[in-house]
């Protein structure tokens, strides 16, 4: 256990914060303790994050852990830079057992003290969310500002977030109860019981490429305060976030008097798949993954041994009925498919518009008015370079670019993708989103074309404009995708309380999160820790949330040890 000083600096340092964030997920109310805004962070940060940045590339990624065999890396930003950093290659062998080794004294601990450092190391991340935000654009293609937020504090969030359920999780019960059972006339039985909470196993994080840290964090902190060790396989072209994270874990651990072992990195050689050889191992008994289905689904079958949390591919969807602020929606689904260059799992894909059209407070817009006036929006939005490269970031891996080249051949294009210059990142590729017209009528998607494209995701900046033949067949479309496919968001537009209930009720039953009537500045590809839900884990988008209660309470369980009572 940690000496009694530094237990003592940590909740004088970090308790009110753990406070704050355990009532924050109880009110569900807006709170957050990291600075949105780059200049929050002092007049010299984002210079000194620059040329940390600059730092670490073309060097070797020392941890000074177990196990290292061998030395790899290859990642390129989608902005045309090689970092040439290379990272340390495990041995299983040797790390998990190190890592084994290192969990008795952190399940020890407890709770309350797990908590603290995990909080600690959020906070030194924190002081360095200029140097993580150029980790995070340089290996996912996000322009800085995206990078900065969701890659820094609201990456953070969601780790804190964790903690916060998983301190909650492991509290419920109190470590020590005096239990006494009348018996008449005799003396009463009586034992004395403690109740601790015990770790599964080494966690293993399989890291994503398109948000490191926002999505890995998670797994992360609950893993790490529920006493798990923690293995992190980064995404190979998105190594770097996650290994500053590694790297100022094991920091903190070691001055809090524990193993630095129980946060370890795994970079595997190019082709080699680690994820797969680490993932079946025994001593791993927690997997945290997001990415395809296919090795989503891989993981499911495979890793029977290991509590597995996925996050994978899904349709997200928007029903368009009606509005009563036609500039807003516009704008508001503009922004939306914009963002990221449509590279997010909550970016909508489907847009499901009635083919006689819909009521706004502009007069009645048909079908081809509201794709055109969406188009229009799109344009309008991204019509300066400047901006649109702000908005757009990179294009993340050829994949997405094929896909955006591929999609003028799925229907008619209502709104073609561009290139954008970026003057800063010559070759880098830029490209605005594409809207295709698919008729969506209900002979087809029942019938011979339930294969169209729109069934399924097609990653990056592309969406279609699905024309249905009402509002309740709409929502019957929308139900079949999430039940069939899945969705981590779901939006509607509507000023009827009858089409409203019929899409609030399709999303209780096929159980997916919904955004109503979204014109403003809140956008339906975007949620705030500690009040909205990322994922349900009730569809098959993702078999958890982020983050709920059950997202944590597997990761440890709970050990009795009953004594006689001691006489006093």
């Amino acid at each position: 256990m940690a000496a009694e000083p530094t237990a003592a600096q940590l909740r004088e340092k970090h308790r009110t914060t753990l406070d704050q964030a355990l009532e924050a997920i109880r009110s569900r109310a807006y709170w957050s303790p990291h600075p949105e805004h780059p200049k929050a962070y002092g007049e010299t940060a984002a210079a000194d994050g620059q040329a940390a940045f600059e730092a670490l590339r073309g060097k070797r990624f020392d941890l000074d852990q177990p196990g290292t065999d061998d030395w790899t890396g290859a990642e390129v930003s989608p902005y045309g830079i090689a970092l040439d950093i290379t990272y340390p290659h495990p041995d299983p062998d040797v790390l998990l057992p190190a890592m084994r080794a290192a969990m008795p004294a952190w399940r020890d601990a407890g709770p309350e003290i797990r908590a603290l450092v995990c909080l600690e190391i959020l906070s030194r991340i924190s002081a360095r969310t200029h140097e993580f935000a150029q980790a995070v654009m340089h290996t996912s293609g996000q322009a800085f500002m995206m990078a900065f937020q969701a890659g820094g504090p609201h990456a953070q969030d969601r780790g804190l977030e964790a903690v916060a359920y998983a301190y909650e999780e492991q509290t419920r019960t109190p470590g020590e109860a005096a239990w006494s059972k009348p018996q008449g006339k005799r003396e009463p039985l009586e034992l004395t019981k403690t109740f601790k909470a015990v770790p599964r196993g080494v966690s293993l994080l399989v890291g994503c490429n398109t948000f490191p840290t926002w999505n890995g964090y998670p797994g992360l902190f609950a893993s790490l305060a529920t006493g798990n060790a923690v293995l992190v396989k980064p995404h190979p072209r998105a190594v770097l976030p996650l290994a500053l994270t590694v790297r100022v874990a094991r920091e903190v651990l070691a001055e809090a008097g524990f193993s630095p072992d129980l946060v370890a990195l795994a970079v595997d050689r190019p082709g080699e798949g680690l994820a797969k050889t680490l993932a079946v191992r025994p001593e791993v008994r927690i997997i945290d993954y997001t990415g395809s289905t296919e090795f989503g689904d891989w993981l499911e079958a495979n890793a029977p041994q290991a509590q597995v949390h996925t996050e994978k591919a899904g349709v997200n969807t928007v029903v368009i009925d009606s509005t009563d602020d036609y500039k807003g929606m516009l704008g508001n689904l503009a922004f939306s498919l914009s963002l990221y260059s449509g590279q997010m799992c909550t970016t909508p894909q489907n847009l499901l518009i009635p083919r006689d059209g819909i009521a706004t407070d502009a007069g009645p817009k048909s079908y081809d008015d509201v794709v055109a006036d969406l188009a229009t929006a799109v344009d309008k939005l991204l019509g300066d370079d400047a901006r649109a490269n702000a908005l757009l970031g990179a294009i993340v891996n050829p994949q997405v670019k094929e896909r955006i080249e591929a999609a003028a051949g799925l229907g008619e294009v209502a709104l073609a993708s561009r290139a954008v210059a970026n003057p800063d990142f010559p070759d880098a590729t830029v490209r605005t989103p594409v809207l295709v017209k698919m008729d969506g009528a209900r002979k087809l998607w029942e019938g011979a074309g339930a294969d169209a494209a729109y069934l399924s995701e097609c990653f990056g900046p592309v969406s279609f404009a699905v024309a249905v033949d009402s509002p309740a067949d709409a929502v019957d479309l929308l139900r079949r995708t999430v039940r069939d496919k899945g969705a981590m968001t779901v939006g509607a537009y509507t000023t009827s309380e009858e089409v409203e209930k019929l899409v609030e009720e399709a999303c209780l039953e096929e159980c997916a999160q919904l955004s109503l009537n979204l014109t403003g500045g809140v956008y339906v590809n975007q949620t705030a820790a500690f009040s909205d839900f990322h994922g349900s884990g009730g569809n098959p988008a993702a078999n958890a949330a982020l983050c709920d209660g059950a997202f944590v309470a597997n990761r440890f369980r709970t050990v009795e040890v009953r004594r006689p009572a001691q006489e006093s």
